[in-house]
């Protein structure tokens, strides 16, 4: 029925094309709130063109406040003050080990003055017991002479 090679249709078959207009929505009215005493006044308004706008008066919405934030996060506080709370115990810590090692210390002092108390009590028993006959055993010690690894009393 159409020629192939003409590329074009004849005039009394023509197509005709109708393009539907997209429908724009209406903007919904904002909702008034009622306030608990009434209903809310009408304000009408004049526009420079003689036009009349009657409404109700809506406060213009107010942005929830913003929280300022802190010039110092919660954790670097609360990271300082570990910190301080670990210096203070170490400090206490250093105290507690010191106290300790004086601790030791004159334990180990008492110690030694008990041994040489102790021992300066046998020195004089065993020095004075020489020229008293209480019943003591008196050995006489003489020179002795060691020979070859041979003793020779």
């Amino acid at each position: 029925m159409f020629p192939e090679n003409t590329g074009h249709r004849p005039a009394e078959q023509a197509v005709t094309i109708h393009q539907p207009t997209p429908i724009t929505p209406y903007p919904a009215a904002p909702v008034v709130p009622l306030t608990p005493g009434g209903v809310p006044s009408v304000t009408s308004i004049v526009l420079p063109d003689g036009r009349v706008l009657t409404g109700y008066a809506l406060d213009p919405t107010r942005p929830e406040p913003v929280t300022a934030k802190p010039l110092v996060s919660r954790t670097a506080v609360n990271i300082a003050l570990g910190g301080i709370g670990f210096g203070a115990v170490c400090g206490g810590l250093v105290l507690l080990t010191t106290f300790i090692a004086a601790l030791a210390a004159l334990v180990q002092q008492l110690i030694i003055l008990a041994a040489v108390i102790f021992g300066g009590w046998i020195a004089v028993q065993v020095f004075t017991a020489t020229g008293q006959s209480k019943g003591a055993t008196t050995v006489n010690i003489r020179k002795a002479v060691i020979k070859r690894n041979h003793f020779h009393g």
